[in-house]
């Protein structure tokens, strides 16, 4: 596949974390919080997806009419570790090929509102990565929001399952909304150009 230009058909943008009220504001669920904003950006509501395991919102990014992109916003609510279930139901069910699945998740070697987007590779020990990988292959974007690494010799699930901090959330709005902006530039404008414009 061409990765410079979008493939055709619908696209299934995965916004990956924990459902339920006590992880909302973890650093694990940035993946909701994009996905969140992408819905409210598309004007619609998430709604429970049959057998699927998780929440979907179908509509279109880009311009307005039969130019913008057919896409399908989820978020599985089966817990992290357990994500491809969900995703790899949802694929088949809207026909999406592995190269239009966008993964939306927080990455831990990256400093804290970094992003990274690229195509394909290894799932670095995030176990939502893992279990999509282990559903579908390893083929698909990712759009890889940074959280940097813990403070001291605090353990990695500890500090993924805790709230972002007070100084981080002063600037999470903006990096959200920058993360958001790179999902849809992925998907109507191709990676290469996402790329271009938002890995620093």
């Amino acid at each position: 596949m061409d990765v410079s230009t979008p493939a055709s058909g619908p696209w299934l943008i995965v916004g990956l974390g924990n459902p339920g009220p006590e992880y909302a504001m973890n650093r694990h669920n940035v993946g909701f919080m994009v996905a969140d904003l992408l819905a409210e950006r598309i004007g619609g509501k998430f709604k429970r997806a049959g057998k699927a395991q998780a929440q979907v919102l179908e509509g279109r990014i880009g311009p307005v009419g039969p130019a913008g992109r057919r896409v399908v916003l989820a978020k599985p609510m089966s817990y992290m570790n357990l994500s491809g279930g969900p995703v790899n139901a949802l694929r088949d069910f809207y026909k999406v090929p592995v190269g239009n699945v966008v993964a939306v998740h927080d990455e831990l070697d990256i400093d804290y509102g970094t992003l990274r987007l690229k195509l394909g590779g290894g799932d670095n020990g995030h176990n939502g990565l893992k279990s999509m990988t282990k559903a579908m292959g390893a083929d698909y974007h990712r759009v890889r929001f940074g959280i940097g690494r813990p403070p001291g010799r605090m353990q990695v699930a500890d500090f993924v399952l805790k709230d972002f901090s007070s100084a981080e959330r002063k600037e999470l709005d903006y990096f959200v909304d920058r993360a958001a902006d790179a999902v849809e530039c992925l998907v109507t404008e191709g990676l290469e150009r996402a790329q271009s414009a938002y890995n620093s």
